[in-house]
């Protein structure tokens, strides 16, 4: 079967969710109950979730002992970071928070130090409420025989259950930790498109270890090319590469080109056009290394002209509208190059049209009116009718405004360079760098992925 013959054939499979389709009816197979070993029914639908991906949903019931047990599993693809998100809990509103945990993803609680290991739960969707109730209930599932063979153990954690269920009331503060190296794992931000101070999002580059306990072979390949003809050959043509759609998953074309952009340096532009779905992407990396200083650049909208400046966002870098409070982190819409009038788009795009919680039982009416008024606000920006400012804080120092006024400089933007923290370091993965006699050579690593499929 050819690869687009099993796209197809997926495309079949995984069906969208949609209550008026009477096709779309769950598979009943006869299963073990794994409570009293009688035979039971599991049901398996097979569907994407919109704005999300691919996902197994199974539910499972005993008609004998009428234990019954619900999972969701991620059927779609291993992300290119992995995620860490660390929520300070204050309040009983941020029991209701809703968490999307993939089984790859380990839960911890400093406070109790507890943890539920990666693999040893399967995927859920619920709620951080939800997520506790869950660790009590397999903490209690054996409780009865612990305290028939073992009393001392039993009421040590009797003890540990009842501090779980005062957790519950928020009785006092704690913080939940969810890793999760596939990135396929969220919580909600119930103040978006505000940043949310109790909740901290971290992107990080996965270990050999974490590819391994994914199943992800690590591909080296040894390529005795020089790095400078790869660079002389992406300057000169566009270089393309089979790879995947990123909303269908259908095989697409990606074209790569190295560019220099006036006054600033040369990034790699990729764009991907998939004739299946009419989805089109385009992504910046930097060509060069990371900048010795962090780079801030401030600028003051005056005019609707504004909005026709080149504009360069690295996946490092932070988008912040004071006078909105928003603030849009770092790896979200990766990198960019456009104007600032696209990015603002872009913005409104993910906020408003494609927020996962704008539809469905999800939806509030406050929720919903509150993005909604954000994505007006944004209009208004674009139509020069708000007086703001746009902040891109990189601390690779590798994103770029366009200067309208160059080689003098511009009144209306301040460019400032800055140290990086310890923390800032810790998330480019430069405090574990080690560089002694070696070169680097990121545009020839990035060719050497691809060698076979490069034209």
């Amino acid at each position: 079967m050819s690869v687009i013959e099993e796209e197809r054939v997926r495309g079949a499979v995984f069906k969208d969710i949609n209550a008026e389709d009477e096709d779309q009816q769950p598979t009943v197979i006869e299963s073990l109950c794994m409570n009293c070993y009688e035979n039971g029914s599991t049901r398996l639908l097979l569907t994407k979730i919109p704005f999300f991906k691919e996902i197994i949903i199974s539910s499972f019931s005993c008609p004998h002992c009428n234990w019954t047990n619900t999972e969701i599993q991620s059927a779609g693809r291993i992300q290119e970071q992995g995620v860490l998100y660390t929520l300070q809990v204050k309040t009983k509103e941020d029991m209701n928070r809703e968490v999307v945990k993939s089984d790859s993803a380990s839960t911890r609680i400093p406070q109790l130090d507890f943890e539920i290991p990666a693999f040893t739960q399967k995927g859920s969707l619920s709620t951080i409420e939800g997520l506790l109730d869950r660790a009590v209930v397999g903490l209690e599932q054996d409780q009865p025989i612990r305290k028939a063979t073992d009393p001392a153990v039993a009421e040590k954690i009797e003890e540990f259950i009842q501090r779980f269920k005062k957790l519950k009331e928020v009785e006092e503060e704690f913080t939940l930790i969810i890793d999760d190296p596939s990135g396929n794992s969220f919580i909600e931000n119930p103040f978006a498109p505000q940043k949310d101070t109790a909740l901290t999002v971290t992107h990080y580059k996965r270990t050999p270890e974490h590819n391994a306990a994914l199943g992800i072979e690590a591909e080296e390949e040894e390529n005795d090319e020089k790095p400078g003809n790869d660079l002389d050959a992406m300057r000169n043509e566009v270089l393309v590469f089979n790879t995947n759609c990123p909303e269908c998953n259908a095989p697409a074309n990606t074209n790569m080109k190295l560019v220099q952009i006036p006054h600033f340096k040369e990034v790699i532009i990729m764009a991907t056009n998939c004739d299946s779905c009419g989805h089109r992407t385009n992504e910046v990396k930097s060509g060069g290394a990371t900048e010795e200083l962090g780079t801030r650049i401030t600028l003051h909208l005056t005019d609707p002209s504004d909005m026709s400046r080149d504009l360069l966002k690295s996946e490092t870098c932070s988008v912040l509208i004071p006078e909105l409070e928003f603030e849009l982190g770092m790896a979200a819409l990766g990198g960019k190059f456009t104007t600032l009038e696209g990015l603002l788009k872009d913005i409104k795009d993910l906020i408003v049209s494609k927020n996962p919680f704008m539809c469905g039982d999800s939806s509030t009416a406050d929720r919903a009116e509150k993005l909604e008024l954000f994505g007006q606000k944004i209009d208004k920006i674009i139509a020069g009718e708000m007086d703001v400012h746009i902040i891109l804080d990189d601390p690779a120092g590798n994103s770029y405004l366009q200067n309208v006024y160059a080689p003098d400089p511009d009144p209306e933007m301040k460019i400032e360079k800055y140290t990086r923290t310890f923390e800032q370091n810790e998330d480019l993965g430069l405090n574990d760098m080690k560089t002694e006699g070696s070169q680097m050579f990121f545009v020839g690593a990035l060719l050497h992925q691809n060698p076979k499929t490069c034209d």
